[in-house]
């Protein structure tokens, strides 16, 4: 779609006074979805240089925002983590066109905070925390989980660019259980969640999208059984934090959640211990 009321491109290497009317581009496969009239220009990230994916010293994975979804799932692909089909996984749930899949952000899908965005599933389960970089060059880091904060929702100050997520070492190492479930065959996630156990002292999370308007993450201790794990969706997702559009009514929603949460348990308490 064309963006009549944008005037200027820019270079986001030669930095300039931030304005309203302004928005960072990235891939750009929502900011030409759909009308834009608020934007006046649009600052270019594509020609930053940034490295989609690279291992830092200590063993994390830093996953640039101008990361392509493409790009992720192959290196996903090639990696040897024990949580490497997550990102496949995740990369999958998106259902995309050739062309979106290979024009698409891990930055955008994150700052577009939808309740729906695989990225931000496999990001808040893996405990990646974003790196954000404001225009006096003050620098942030946020949890994926504290940074979406409602549907469409996030902890974005004006002018504030999202610069990469950081997957801590440990995490990449933990078993990992998916579950997604959609109304219809290639429709959007109504749930998508995430069970992980940490691979040093067993701790089980469970990560809830799709189905809540943000993430919702719930750790324990000590592997839980059925009653506890149902007890703690009941008292850690409220009612009003259900989703609610086309793709999914709030009671579904909250019966996929606690219906999913169950297999995952299962999967990484039960099915494990055998």
């Amino acid at each position: 779609m064309d963006l009549n009321t944008v005037v200027e491109l820019c270079d986001a290497r030669q930095r300039g006074t931030w304005r309203p009317g302004d928005a960072w581009l990235g891939g750009g496969t929502y900011l030409f979805s759909e009308p834009q009239p608020q934007l006046r220009r649009l600052i270019d990230l594509s020609r930053m240089g940034w490295e989609p994916v690279r291992q830092t010293p200590a063993g994390d994975l830093e996953i640039a925002a101008t990361c392509t979804i493409a790009q992720l799932s192959r290196h996903g692909r090639q990696a040897g983590w024990q949580a490497a089909p997550l990102f496949e996984q995740c990369c999958r749930a998106f259902l995309a066109s050739w062309k979106i899949w290979h024009l698409a952000t891990v930055g955008g899908n994150l700052c577009n905070g939808l309740p729906a965005g695989p990225m931000i599933s496999l990001t808040a389960a893996l405990d990646g925390v974003c790196t954000l970089l404001a225009q006096s060059g003050e620098v942030r880091r946020v949890p994926v989980r504290e940074f979406v904060t409602g549907a469409g929702v996030k902890d974005l100050r004006p002018g504030e660019l999202l610069r990469a997520v950081t997957l801590p070492a440990r995490a990449l190492e933990s078993r990992t259980a998916f579950r997604q479930a959609s109304l219809y065959g290639l429709g959007r996630s109504g749930a998508l969640l995430i069970g992980a156990r940490d691979p040093i002292d067993g701790e089980f999370a469970l990560t809830v999208t799709a189905s809540t308007v943000r993430p919702v993450q719930l750790r324990f201790a000590v592997p839980p059984n059925a009653e506890a794990l149902r007890e703690a969706l009941e008292y850690g997702i409220r009612p009003q934090e259900y989703f609610d559009d086309i793709h999914g009514l709030p009671a579904w929603r909250r019966h996929m959640t606690f219906r999913l949460a169950e297999e995952i348990r299962r999967e990484l308490v039960e099915e494990a211990g055998r």
